[in-house]
């Protein structure tokens, strides 16, 4: 091309009628769920920039509201504790168990991406550790959910027992912060990845604007009856740009991604 162009960008903005990519839901009794729901939410904005994921909602905080609020979102992560060990339902001990089986029935989320993630006590509590977060799963199963985030039940966990394990898998990110805190972060790091690779996150736009795009000079770009996009151009470079005619962009070198 020619040195003396300008070079064009194209920024993607959020228009006023795209849904929020991402919302995280939660129940706590004494903190340590929220603290997870934090570290996600936080290492979503890292990988696919901020404003990708809103702060998380405490399920207490929507209650008579849950159809308005989860249906802001094209994509759900739901966390629970697990509080009344032994019991056959509602064990979280949060509001969760007040809307399992009543408000949540009415929901409308069938096909919606949904990924899970629980907290327990392996050691005060092995044989039922994370129990709670297997009742969550297994509602929104019930509403037609399309669930992600399935994770390894590996030698780091130590309980004798879950009910939200199936197999040798737990149904979502499984966290102890009673015992394991210091492992916390690098799992959460580790499952947000995994939801990345799994597609989860499909579509996600963040509110900042994204990477320009590049263009070539005469590329005419007309404008939509709804804007949603921002034309920048820059000034042309001073000295001459040299011009790979064979050049087919940037390969993407990264690994495991």
């Amino acid at each position: 091309f020619s040195p003396a162009a300008t070079t064009t960008f194209i920024r993607r903005h959020r228009t006023q009628t795209q849904l929020d990519a991402v919302g995280i839901v939660f129940g706590t009794s004494t903190g340590s769920t929220e603290e997870v729901a934090d570290f996600i939410h936080s290492r979503i904005n890292t990988v696919l920039g901020d404003g990708s994921c809103d702060p998380p909602i405490c399920v207490d905080n929507i209650v008579g509201g849950l159809s308005a609020s989860f249906s802001k979102y094209d994509q759900l992560i739901c966390g629970t504790p697990t509080w009344n060990t032994g019991a056959d339902t509602e064990r979280s001990g949060t509001a969760w168990d007040e809307v399992y089986y009543g408000e949540m029935g009415d929901l409308s989320l069938e096909g919606k991406p949904v990924a899970v993630f629980g907290l327990g006590d392996q050691e005060s509590y092995g044989e039922n550790y994370a129990d709670a977060t297997g009742e969550l799963f297994d509602v929104l199963q019930t509403l037609g959910v399309k669930s992600f985030g399935s994770t390894a039940v590996d030698d780091s966990y130590v309980h004798e027992a879950s009910k939200a394990q199936r197999g040798d898998k737990f149904v979502g990110l499984m966290c102890d912060q009673a015992n394991q805190d210091d492992l916390t972060e690098g799992r959460v790091e580790a499952w947000v990845d995994q939801l990345v690779a799994e597609g989860f996150f499909s579509g996600v736009s963040s509110s900042s604007s994204s990477p320009p795009l590049f263009l070539s000079p005469d590329v005419e770009v007309s404008a939509p009856s709804t804007p949603i996009i921002e034309v920048v151009k820059t000034p042309a470079p001073s000295s001459p740009v040299s011009y790979d005619s064979t050049w087919k962009g940037y390969k993407n070198e990264a690994k495991g991604t």
